[in-house]
């Protein structure tokens, strides 16, 4: 056969083309407006949540950003867990059964780091009939391999080491869960966890990272006096939970009551937050309204409106499970479509990132021509 010049030329793109599709790409290095993929306690649809292995399957599919939720430790050690107990997410009823409060629950404070140390870490789960049963179906079996409780400091070193070892850029994205309790166990787990990302080099803008929180005084205490006094000037952003999801508690009269939420959703509310924060991390139905004919949902005027604030929106969760898909939708896709082109989020939280930065490349990616 002839020899064709073109030919070798044309495999050699093909083949870089193949070679590029497996790479993330730095953030720094997409448009300004591709959403960003942020790794929901990591990639936690495949394994248990806020584990170490989660976070290291998460960088492998690429989130551009990875979520830490922080809780103080007995002995004050910042421990990456999602609430501030630890009954659904591990045997500590096995292991230490005298040790539960009063209501029932065994708080992560009332723990040393070995005492946490030693329990095992699961899925999510739910008791019912001297049993636990999974909180998501089809998940990572609970109780199989063997998994335990982390240290923020262990998380941001593996990050940071994958960021050196592979040359990505990816982020991080903590939060400081229930700074209320905290402050009524005597704990500043604000200026606990500022101390430790200043250690760990994240001071400014300049690094990937965002700080957030569903307590919007802990955050306009963080932005007007504590980075201030830290010399820091981190990306804020305020979560917005519903009212009685019980993420805050005030008291009022003497007694322990639910933080009201609403005021956040308008348009004062918007204004009064970007006087402290980036942007805003609702619950994925808040931005929609539902609707008839072929679109099941539209968007309402809360994201509009926060990016008419300056204000960048994250909403949470987005999860690919079947039954975790909302009315109306057949698919993950149409959920990622509805979010990221109708309504125009900045990024998603999701516990499959793998799948949603699949979709947020093929959008960006111009169809390949015959």
């Amino acid at each position: 056969m002839p020899f064709n010049p073109i030919k070798p030329t044309l495999r050699s793109c093909l083949i870089a083309v193949f070679l590029t599709s497996f790479l993330p790409l730095d953030a720094s290095g997409q448009p300004e407006n591709t959403p960003i993929v942020i790794a929901h306690r990591g990639a936690s649809g495949y394994l248990p949540e806020h584990t170490l292995a989660a976070k290291a399957l998460a960088y492998a599919m690429r989130a551009d950003y990875i979520e830490q939720d922080l809780v103080l430790s007995k002995d004050n050690h910042l421990i990456v867990m999602h609430d501030i107990y630890l009954d659904n997410v591990t045997d500590v009823a096995e292991k230490f059964p005298g040790r539960a409060r009063a209501d029932g629950h065994f708080y992560t404070i009332d723990f040393t780091l070995a005492e946490l140390k030693r329990l095992q870490v699961s899925g999510p789960f739910v008791s019912a009939v001297s049993r636990n049963f999974p909180k998501y179906a089809g998940r990572f079996p609970l109780w199989k391999s063997r998994f335990e409780l982390v240290t923020f400091e262990q998380e941001l070193e593996l990050i940071q080491g994958l960021n050196v070892s592979l040359q990505y850029d990816t982020g991080i994205y903590p939060e400081i869960k229930k700074p209320y309790f905290h402050r009524a166990e005597g704990r500043d787990i604000s200026r606990e966890v500022l101390k430790t990302l200043k250690r760990y080099g994240y001071t400014s803008r300049k690094q990937k990272v965002f700080l957030q929180s569903f307590d919007a005084e802990e955050l306009q205490h963080i932005h007007n006096t504590l980075m201030p006094e830290l010399e820091m000037n981190l990306p804020l952003i305020q979560l917005i939970a519903e009212t009685e999801w019980e993420e805050k508690r005030v008291q009022r009269d003497g007694k322990w009551v639910n933080y009201d939420y609403d005021w956040m959703r308008t348009p004062e509310g918007l204004k009064t937050i970007a006087g402290y924060a980036d942007g805003i991390g609702p619950w994925l139905p808040m931005l929609v309204d539902e609707a008839g004919g072929s679109k099941p949902y539209v968007p309402n005027q809360l994201t509009s409106t926060a990016h008419q604030r300056g204000l960048k929106v994250h909403p949470y969760t987005f999860r690919a499970d079947p039954q975790q898909l909302p009315d109306n939708l057949e698919s993950f896709d149409d959920l990622l479509s509805l979010y990221l082109e109708d309504v125009g989020v900045d990024g998603v939280f999701t516990d499959h990132p793998d799948k949603v930065r699949k979709f947020v490349d093929d959008q960006r990616t111009p169809a390949a021509t015959p």
